[in-house]
């Protein structure tokens, strides 16, 4: 066991988050924890990381135990960059560096052989250490977490200055470099693209620690999890396989527990029933029966002791949704014709078709930053087109969920907002609010207030009153917990419009979208499939083009050579043969287990690197 946590309860706010609660994490465990917003789950890693301390009970761990938790953002000062704070995850290793290289300069001006003997002596002790704690393969890591968390465009600017999702993942990367024996990873999804997630999935597939974490991605909780601990009501289960089999599992459990507590009120009522008869009897014998009293008492005595099955919560409160219908659209419903867009140098759409017809369900997915919400921004006419036509078909009604929910006055009423777009009476909002979870005085809370999961309810609140036949979501799971992304997607089955989204939600995705557009490099690929289908498809495309680029360029060297003319090959192909020299000389490396044959790799992607840093000089004075 790497952590015991035994009946620990804790109170917040006068109210019981869990009483008794009990959990043992394994070595190598992958858990994951899942339950409702508000449940305890970030309770639970506060009191796991001493952030918090339980009222009662204790929580025990392996001596030596390294735990690893993203919490709160620190600040750095301006000169501090996010590759700055990347290496302070190796502060030790960079010590013993530091001191390699202290070493090597006094030996470079040491003539006393006693002294240079025992420099080479300390040196050699110092070297081990750097080589055992894996000191050789430190830049190759931290590249790893850049290009799989996708840091590359911003991780050399100043930390202070980066967006909060941005340094979110500069410290999730930090996070992940310092291999914790426990590593707590709370919501690790949020700020990632698909690439991204994809990426980490395979990092913890594959990492040697133990692993707890929160998440309501549950495509990401089945690639990764192989147990899940169950938060609801106060108590803990504990179910082992992946999110999918848990659900299967709680479900026969449910059911198991159902039947018990209804056996056990069959015998209940039995046994009520028998007082009452053997005391009627007792009552109406002549003298009265004492006998017959006395096995009424015991009998009710019986049943005080016997211990009582609780009911099983089989359908907790959950939101209601239904969308009004609407009348329907033309059977155009968006129209994109060579639609280019630029925000200064950066070119996001280039000649990009969209067509969206009648009842389709389309996803737009592609990595961050190539354009996705400008498509979205582009429909619903917040911006104009640079070249092209971007623009919705006949009799269309929109209705926009986003992420993102603007609040005008922070200080006014969540019933008053909701009330602004949907004209009912007070007393009929307030109904209609508390299908949407908001109950007795909640509605009269601020919507400044509101955490994120209540203003996505707030909206689709909204939008499930309105006259709508186009939906056009932005994330829209974001901030929901799972059972309210079920509720959602079973309200989006049963729409009777279009539905147009960007998510990075992959089980979302899959489960309600067969028709999936691509956007990379300003352009959309448009596949008749689910994402995981398409991604599929994706990876061939790029395999073909790879392969089409390296034959063309192959071919040119071939015709240059058989011309006797390969002095002059163009400098972007030279700049793209030495940039798969090096990636495979890196590859070679990081795969190499003879330390000399390591050291002389690394030379040599040194010199291969240098000539690279050249031929990029020459093409960038061509430029000018």
């Amino acid at each position: 066991m790497i952590c015991t946590i035994q009946d620990v309860s804790k109170m917040l706010g006068g109210n019981t988050i869990f009483e008794n609660l009990s959990l043992s994490i394994k070595t190598r465990d992958k858990l994951g924890i899942v339950g409702r917003n508000g449940s305890g789950k970030t309770t639970l890693f506060k009191l796991i990381t001493g952030m918090e301390s339980p009222d009662t009970g204790i929580i025990n761990f392996k001596k030596g135990t390294k735990i690893g938790h993203l919490a709160q953002i620190p600040s750095f000062s301006e000169e501090v960059t996010g590759m700055d704070v990347l290496n302070s995850a190796f502060e030790k290793l960079k010590a013993i560096q530091s001191k390699m290289q202290q070493i090597e300069e006094k030996l470079s001006y040491t003539d006393n052989q006693t002294d240079m003997e025992k420099l080479l002596q300390e040196y050699g002790n110092v070297q081990e250490d750097f080589t055992n704690l894996g000191g050789y393969s430190l830049d190759s890591e931290i590249e790893r977490v850049i290009q799989g968390l996708q840091l590359s465009s911003f991780v050399h600017q100043s930390f202070s200055n980066l967006s909060g999702g941005e340094q979110t993942k500069i410290m999730l990367g930090k996070l992940l470099l310092t291999q914790p024996d426990l590593l707590l990873l709370d919501e690790p999804t949020n700020h990632l693209d698909l690439f991204a997630v994809e990426w980490l999935e395979q990092y913890l597939v594959n990492y040697t620690g133990t692993v707890v974490i929160i998440s309501h991605d549950r495509y990401f909780l089945d690639q990764v999890i192989t147990k899940v601990a169950d938060l609801e009501d106060g108590e803990l289960t504990l179910y082992h396989g992946n999110y999918s089999s848990y659900i299967v599992d709680k479900e026969d459990r449910l059911m198991r527990e159902f039947q018990e507590y209804e056996e056990q009120q069959k015998k209940i009522k039995k046994m009520r029933e028998a007082i009452k008869r053997l005391r009627q009897w007792a009552n109406e014998a002549v003298p009265p029966n004492p006998g017959l009293h006395r096995q009424a008492r015991n009998m009710e005595r019986a049943l005080e002791r016997m211990e009582k099955v609780r009911k099983p919560i089989i359908d907790p409160k959950k939101m209601s949704l239904s969308f009004d219908a609407a009348p329907r659209s033309g059977k155009e419903v968006v129209i994109m014709e060579d639609v280019s867009k630029s925000f200064g140098e950066k070119i996001l759409l280039l000649k990009t078709n969209l067509n969206v017809y009648w009842k389709d369900r389309v996803a737009i997915v592609g990595r961050n930053g190539t354009g996705k919400s400008t498509i979205l921004r582009l429909l619903r006419g917040e911006i104009n087109p640079d070249e092209g036509t971007a623009r919705l078909g006949s009799n269309v009604r929109i209705g926009f969920l986003s992420q993102h929910f603007e609040i005008l006055n922070p200080k006014e009423r969540l019933i008053d907002v909701f009330r602004s777009e949907v004209s009912v009476a007070e007393g009929e909002a307030r109904h209609i609010l508390a299908q949407f979870m908001f109950y007795g005085p909640d509605v009269f809370k601020r919507v400044g207030d509101l955490s994120g999961g209540e203003r996505m309810r707030l909206r689709l609140a909204q939008l499930m009153h309105q006259d709508i036949n186009l939906l056009i979501l932005d994330e829209p799971t974001n901030h929901l917990d799972i059972e309210s992304r079920e509720v959602l997607e079973d309200a989006l089955e049963d729409f009777q419009g279009t539905i147009l989204t960007v998510s990075h939600d992959r089980y979302f995705l899959n489960k309600l979208f067969p028709r999936t557009a691509w956007l990379d490099s300003g352009r959309l690929t448009t596949f008749e499939g689910s994402y995981e289908w398409a991604r599929g498809k994706w990876n061939e495309l790029q395999v073909m083009h790879e392969t089409t680029k390296s034959i063309e360029i192959k071919e040119k060297v071939k015709t240059q050579k058989s011309k006797g003319k390969l002095e002059i090959l163009s400098i972007e192909e030279q700049i793209f043969e030495m940039e798969n020299e090096i990636s495979k000389l890196r590859q070679e490396k990081d795969d190499q287990n003879d330390w000399n044959d390591y050291e002389k790799l690394l030379l040599v992607i040194d010199e291969k690197e240098l000539k690279l840093e050249k031929l990029m000089e020459i093409w960038l004075d061509r430029q000018e």
